[in-house]
């Protein structure tokens, strides 16, 4: 895992979000875009947009901006809103290891997550197919934060393995390194090179052997903390100044 395959740094030249889809709403979609839970599946209250005041880069890098604002459409209002990007089809990876630099909000109810997705359902529609999850975090816990993998061959067999780390120093709301190390045999977690959690992989009851590619979001609400939302955290920002791949 040693060279260098894929960066985006946010720091250096990168302005665009050409490989990154923009995802706005608040309805989980099918692989035909078609709504099929609100709330992303996860009863998040917010609506993602592509706007300014939501996705933005800056000096400081990437910025995935949550605030309280009220949003009507199709009958439905929505008081939060917030931004979600991934890699879709542009670009997706199996094996090695993935950094992501970034700076996570605090905040009751605030719920930053870094993940992978598969790029195709080889094994069926989620979970059979698998979720990696590289990093969340519940904004009332700043000194926290957790990896899990989801899968199981259909929702009544769903298996969730989450492993939770809590910071020696610091908060969230500083820049980190966040990483997945990722092989045939196993998955390892680490927060600024330090190893948290290591899982080995079984292939025959796992689905961890395909294409996955990159989410950023950063949700309000929803059923990871459940938790009633300090709008005095808001705006929350996220901020990732860098993603590099190396395998």
């Amino acid at each position: 895992m040693n060279t260098l395959v894929w960066e985006q740094n946010f720091l250096n030249g990168d302005t665009d979000l050409r490989l990154w889809n923009v995802r706005l709403g608040n309805d989980l979609l099918d692989n035909n875009d078609n709504p099929i839970y609100p709330g992303w599946g996860n009863g998040e209250q917010q609506f993602y947009t592509g706007h300014a005041g939501n996705l933005y880069i800056d000096d400081n890098g990437l910025n995935l901006c949550a605030r309280r604002e009220t949003i009507e459409t199709d009958g439905r209002q929505f008081a939060y809103t917030s931004a979600r990007v991934d890699t879709r089809d542009h670009f997706s990876f199996c094996y090695g290891k993935l950094i992501v630099r970034a700076q996570l909000p605090v905040g009751q109810g605030i719920w930053p997550a870094i993940w992978l997705l598969p790029q195709d359902q080889a094994y069926g529609p989620w979970p059979a197919s698998g979720e990696i999850d590289i990093l969340e975090a519940k904004g009332r816990l700043p000194r926290q934060v957790a990896g899990t993998l989801h899968y199981g061959k259909d929702l009544d067999h769903k298996v969730v393995e989450e492993f939770t780390y809590e910071l020696e120093n610091g908060t969230i709301n500083e820049f980190r390194d966040y990483a997945l190390e990722w092989d045939a045999g196993s998955i390892r977690w680490l927060v600024d090179g330090h190893c948290f959690a290591e899982r080995e992989l079984q292939p025959d009851r796992m689905p961890f052997d395909k294409p996955f590619y990159l989410v950023l979001n950063l949700a309000v609400g929803g059923w990871y903390d459940n938790v009633v939302v300090d709008e005095a955290a808001l705006p929350a920002v996220m901020t990732i100044s860098g993603i590099w791949l190396y395998q």
